[in-house]
């Protein structure tokens, strides 16, 4: 997310980070270097201008130029001023509604009703609410089964109307059947098309008056750059909407829409959907994306996420296994789970501070833990719970199985009888133990 604006901006301030002379003609050579990155971003020229005169202004103002670390006050700058571009703080549904209404819009192959299905899991997950799946799509082949699938997906009822080709009704039907059934929530996916044109424009205008919804979200493909900027306006002359979905954060994009989408239209950015899986949909916080573009990374999200799926019941119980040196592979493999459940791995990594860099051109997808839970798999139950029956010609047989390396076997039950020693002295007051051992080697306030 982010990479090259990421590394361009980096060298941008490459400059003021060095102990040189810092001067009037270094900082405006920075600024230009971020209004060409930001310009590389698919920011529109004059937007990435205004931004970087602010910046400058701002530069001057607070003294830079006499700064000890002149590199890290212009960062600091550069980042409030970009959270301030994206809108500067999250922006929550209006669900005060029973049903509160949502109409989702945008072009064909925005990822709309994909998306329509993520924010209804969402809803049911983090807002306890329960949301009802409107099925507007008339004229897409399949759309009505698609969302069916999503439905069925994340255990959300879809509402529509087999032969009814009239999505306004079949609208007014969903909110009336809501009401009835119990649902506090209706999300509505309307029709797409590839390009704009008058008669969709009238279609979710007429479907917008008859339903009076209380959130009407744009969803837009950021990897179609200022294109999706340009899309998000002529909709928002139409609709009035309350914010944005932006979709495919997690491609290849340059950022320009995430950027520039708030001063354009006025309304802000709501979610961003960052994967696949139906979980990967984020509350948009502009100051915790500006920490991300500029490689600050965004513990706060990252802490979020592992709550999420944190188990109280579970956590002890591993607790116990630890503290009487019985955690196994099976236990293990339930750790692998609930980190898996958390998102995209690179995206994780990204979430550490100095780590998105590191991982930049590492591989590490979805499937990153798919070569140890093989090997764990090709483990007997017994051999999983008692790691210490695992003798050579097991070591052979699970290889074969999981069809691994014996090299490889090896090095995960060394580094698992690694981890247990950790997590046996970490449980037993190691950690104490370790610091009075550090403490007895300093001599004269060196170590030894």
């Amino acid at each position: 997310m982010f990479d090259n604006l990421q590394d361009k901006l980096e060298k941008a301030f490459h400059v003021l980070k060095g102990h040189g002379q810092i001067s009037e003609v270094n900082v405006a050579e920075t600024v230009k270097e971020i209004r060409r990155a930001l310009v590389d971003a698919d920011v529109s020229y004059k937007i990435a201008k205004d931004f970087t005169n602010t910046v400058k202004e701002e530069a001057l103002g607070q003294k830079v130029l006499t700064s000890l670390q002149p590199g890290q006050l212009m960062t600091k700058i550069v980042h409030d001023q970009m959270a301030k571009l994206m809108g500067g703080e999250a922006i929550e549904l209006n669900l005060q509604s029973s049903p509160s209404v949502i109409l989702m819009a945008g072009l064909q192959g925005s990822g709309k009703t994909t998306h329509s299905g993520k924010l209804a899991n969402f809803l049911k997950r983090k807002k306890t609410k329960r949301p009802l799946l409107v099925a507007c799509d008339v004229y897409r082949p399949a759309a009505i089964n698609q969302l069916k699938v999503v439905g069925e997906q994340i255990g959300v009822e879809v509402y529509s109307e087999e032969g009814n080709q009239n999505p306004v009704e079949i609208a007014k039907n969903a909110v009336a059947h809501a009401k009835s059934k119990g649902f506090n929530v209706v999300i509505v996916d309307t029709a797409g098309r590839l390009a704009i044109d008058q008669a969709m424009m009238e279609e979710i205008r007429n479907i917008h008056a008859a339903i009076q919804p209380d959130e009407t979200l744009f969803v837009v493909d950021s990897m179609t750059g200022q294109d999706a900027v340009n899309t998000a306006k002529a909709f928002n002359d139409v609709l009035d909407y309350n914010g944005v979905i932006l979709t495919k954060l997690d491609g290849d994009t340059r950022g320009g829409a995430a950027l520039t989408i708030r001063t354009v239209v006025d309304k802000p950015i709501k979610f961003i959907g960052t994967g696949e899986k139906m979980e990967a949909l984020d509350v948009f916080y502009p100051n915790r994306m500006a920490d991300r573009i500029l490689g600050m990374g965004d513990v706060v999200s990252l802490v979020e996420r592992a709550q999420e799926q944190y188990d109280e019941e579970e956590a002890r119980r591993v607790q116990k296994k630890i503290a009487s040196n019985k955690f196994d592979f099976n236990d293990f493999l339930g750790q692998i789970k609930q980190i898996k459940k958390m998102g995209n791995m690179k995206d994780l990594m990204g979430m550490i501070p100095g780590m998105g860099k590191m991982m930049k051109n590492i591989d590490l997808d979805d499937d990153a833990f798919k070569g140890v839970e093989a090997i764990i798999y090709s483990m007997t139950p017994q051999e999983r719970e008692d790691p210490k029956l695992i003798n050579g010609s097991r070591r052979q047989r699970i290889a074969s199985g999981s069809g691994k390396s014996i090299q490889e076997v090896n090095q995960l039950l060394k580094q698992f009888a690694d981890m247990s020693k950790m997590m046996k002295m970490m449980q037993g007051g190691g950690a104490k133990r370790m610091a009075g051992m550090m403490k007895g080697g300093m001599k004269g306030g060196k170590p030894f």
